[in-house]
């Protein structure tokens, strides 16, 4: 077998690519999410990893998904919060949801996180968020780590990606990531939204957003406390009271 090498990044463990593949420890999800990407695989969607299977070591294995990655260094570089980059996300999201509207998960598919499917939801990959973005150029070439995948409305998977690129998370977060023009939020969230083709009033669209990152700091607190190690790991680095602060920095986050 081709030598590994780890790739970075990774919060639950990482993954390690042999070749044009790359392998990380499966999950319980892992077959719905794996049933997911050959979905789109045949319905044409060629910017996400391939579910190739499993290897001998029951890790999961996918296609490496080409690009530069942002991996863990702060800040990122300019071009991640540049026009463009928020419009190639937003395009990524609308195509992903268009080719994911005719899916219907396999009888007893389990999702991370997740409730479980009904008609009217979609499948949404829940992180699609700069560190798990790659990227030829500037061109974005897709999104890795669907470990989060499961069922939502669009709305909802959209919430979180334009929380994580116009960014609306707090501002001590995404200084640290490099982002200071936080005068131009409200411009870059209505591009973002343009972009993605939705049309509804912003200031319901930020209600979403708060109750999506509020969500997200919950499942957290909740998954810690369970015992889930990734989730343990989340909360004694500061992830769920950074969320928490966001949402309320969001309460008085202006829409004209």
């Amino acid at each position: 077998m081709t030598e590994e090498q780890r790739l970075p990044g990774g919060n639950d463990g990482g993954a390690v690519r042999t070749g044009d593949t790359v392998r990380r420890t499966a999950g319980p999800w892992t077959p719905a999410v794996h049933a997911l990407l050959r979905h789109l695989e045949d319905a044409g969607f060629d910017r996400a990893p391939r579910a190739l299977g499993f290897d001998d070591q029951g890790r999961e294995v996918l296609s490496f998904l080409p690009g530069t990655v942002v991996g863990t260094a702060r800040p990122w570089p300019a071009w991640v919060h540049s026009d463009d980059a928020l419009r190639q996300v937003a395009h990524w999201l609308r195509d992903l949801h268009t080719a994911v509207a005719g899916f219907v998960p396999p009888d007893g598919a389990v999702w991370r996180g997740q409730e479980s499917w009904q008609p009217g939801l979609i499948i949404g990959h829940n992180d699609a968020a700069p560190y798990n973005a790659a990227w030829n150029g500037a061109h974005l070439t897709g999104f890795f780590d669907w470990d989060f995948a499961g069922p939502v409305t669009p709305e909802w998977d959209l919430a979180f990606t334009a929380f994580s690129w116009v960014p609306l998370h707090a501002r001590r977060v995404v200084t640290a990531e490099g982002f200071t023009a936080f005068a131009d939020r409200p411009r870059r969230l209505r591009l973002f939204l343009d972009s993605y083709g939705w049309d509804g009033p912003v200031d319901d669209f930020v209600d979403t957003v708060r109750r999506r990152v509020t969500a997200s700091a919950d499942g957290i607190r909740r998954a810690a406390a369970s015992g889930d190690p990734s989730c343990v790991r989340l909360l004694e680095n500061g992830a769920a009271a950074n969320l928490e602060s966001a949402v309320t920095e969001l309460a008085g986050f202006p829409t004209t």
